[in-house]
């Protein structure tokens, strides 16, 4: 490449004045969108402190049962699998802006019904609501914030996006040591009412709008982003307005289909929710004097680690930190599993029933040291995670598919992995009746063992290419 035409090419790596207050913008538009995945994540941590408050709650108020509490639990990530789909058929229709504001309404809705509760099945509506908005925001924040970023700093804001839902969870578990179930709540409707404001002040992204022929306001759009409109390299819109199945014959549409489909199917299969499912208890057998400090823990850890991965994203790239990720789950849940193999061939404990029922109703021999090796294997597990395979499924989605099938494509994403998350959770101690936990363990350490070998083989790297530079490369152009 000639000094020339790198100097043509340069802006397609970076806003012509970003250095500008201007350029700065697109910061404040990532922001504004990612407080949609904050109250996605402050949605998904509300149930743990308010369900032991909800069941120790006195009349008039609605109290849980167990099975209600379970329900109360898990009915979130039905509502969000139908929020994907909702979120696909929004995003192309409304567009990506309109589509971020209009899932603030089920948000606010959602918690202010719980707020308002008298019984239990106001409380399973409003949590069925934040699930839609979670569903929503999930897909379309992504979205959103790959269209408007420059690919120079497109992996740290798309994995803004996972960050912020752990800073959600985090912030949950936080106030929900000092707030009741109601005012926690109310603190819920916040994120969604400020996002709600941010955003009306925010533009379209430049590239739906160009996909409506709006070229002028597109422009318009870039400059208040970028603090510049030079060189605007146009997306190919395609003659296909739409998405329909005699597309799959396509390199460019069915190649990226797998491969976004398969990411959000591996990080489910690699045992995130079962792993999160038994930190209290592993905190309590390792003589945690407050057990409900591992879901703290547990949260800071997230935050720490997802926040390195932002920080270091456009440097790394997605592949790499796919596979180092995938290996340090494989020994982390290996170990996890040789952890319940020593503790189950003890003399104390013949069944895998044992470790399933309560700690404190059932006394296991296993010393403070073995309880230390699952506490330690946790604590990989969670770092490894979140410093790959949480954000980086995520990030991707948004960045393969081409604009005119990406509502489409990403609804099917989300709804896979939302439904995948709800039959790992579901199944899981049904897996471990059949293999017991240290099989069930090992089985999820061959599914990133999988998912390393997907990454390296299948796995394109975008690091610092355009959105239409990796739909050519699916198009072999």
């Amino acid at each position: 490449m000639t000094p020339e035409d790198q100097e043509e090419a340069q802006p397609l790596l970076g806003p012509p004045g970003g250095s500008s207050p201007r350029g700065r913008r697109v910061f404040l538009a990532a922001f504004a969108a990612a407080l949609g995945p904050l109250s996605f994540g402050f949605a998904l941590g509300y149930s743990s402190p308010a369900i032991p408050s909800l069941q120790r709650a006195a009349p008039p108020a609605p109290r849980l049962n167990d099975s209600a509490a379970s329900w109360f639990g898990a009915i979130v990530t039905l509502g969000a699998a139908a929020g994907g789909v909702l979120g696909g058929w929004l995003v192309d229709r409304a567009g990506r802006k309109l589509s971020l504001l209009l899932c603030t309404v089920p948000f606010v809705v959602g918690f202010a019904v719980i707020t308002a509760a008298q019984d239990v099945w106001m409380l399973l509506g409003g949590r069925l609501l934040t699930g839609l908005a979670c569903g929503i925001a999930s897909l379309v924040a992504p979205v959103y914030i790959s269209e408007i970023a420059y690919p120079a700093v497109r992996g740290m804001l798309g994995s803004c996006v996972q960050l912020m839902v752990v800073i959600g969870i985090l912030l949950a578990y936080l106030t929900g040591w000092v707030l009741e179930w109601r005012w926690l709540a109310v603190l819920g409707c916040v994120p969604p009412s400020l996002m709600l404001l941010l955003m009306c002040w925010m533009p379209e992204t430049p590239r739906f709008l160009l996909t409506q022929h709006r070229h002028q306001e597109a422009m318009a759009a870039l400059q208040f982003l970028w603090g510049s409109e030079q060189s605007w390299a146009e997306p190919s819109i395609g003659e296909h307005q739409g998405f329909h199945l005699a597309l799959l014959v396509q390199p460019g549409i069915y190649k990226p289909f797998v491969i976004g489909i398969s990411l959000m199917a591996f990080q489910q299969l690699s045992g995130v929710n079962a792993v999160m499912f038994y930190a209290e208890t592993i905190f309590e057998e390792a003589k945690f004097k407050d057990s409900s400090l591992a879901s703290v823990v547990v949260g800071v850890i997230q935050v720490l680690f997802t926040a390195v991965a932002a920080l270091i994203m456009d440097r790394a790239g997605r592949r790499l930190l796919l596979v180092l990720s995938g290996m340090v789950m494989v020994f982390s849940t290996s170990a996890f599993g040789a952890y319940f193999k020593l503790t189950q061939d003890g003399p104390s404990n013949s069944s895998h029933v044992a470790f399933l029922a309560p700690v404190s109703t059932e006394p296991i021999d296993t010393s403070v040291g073995l309880a230390w090796l699952a506490v330690g294997s946790m604590c990989l597990f969670i770092a490894g995670f979140a410093i790959g395979w949480g954000p980086i499924p995520w990030l991707l989605m948004s960045e393969i598919f081409p604009l005119h099938i990406k509502g489409v494509a990403t609804g099917v994403c989300v709804l896979t992995n939302w439904l995948m998350a709800f039959l790992v959770t579901k199944e899981f101690s049904s897996i471990m009746v059949v293999l017991r936990p240290y099989g069930a363990f090992w089985l999820t350490s061959a599914f990133c063992i999988f998912g390393v070998l997907f990454s390296l083989f299948c796995v394109p790297e975008t690091k610092g290419k355009t959105l239409e530079q990796i739909t050519a490369h699916f198009e072999g152009r």
